[in-house]
């Protein structure tokens, strides 16, 4: 499966965290569930692991 991230879409992923690996994963793999303008929606939840002390 060919999956293009969109440029809005890795801003997004910088913002949240999230690794282009982990995008890809869930597109492959995740619960997939409706989403606007007839579109699908994808959601998995992965474990963080940071080193920042809070």
């Amino acid at each position: 499966m060919h999956i293009h991230i969109h440029s809005h879409a890795k801003e997004r992923m910088k913002e949240r965290g999230a690794t282009e690996q982990e995008v890809k994963l869930t597109a492959q793999h995740g619960e997939q569930f409706p989403a606007k303008f007839n579109r699908a929606g994808f959601r998995r939840n992965f474990s963080y692991n940071s080193d920042l002390a809070w």
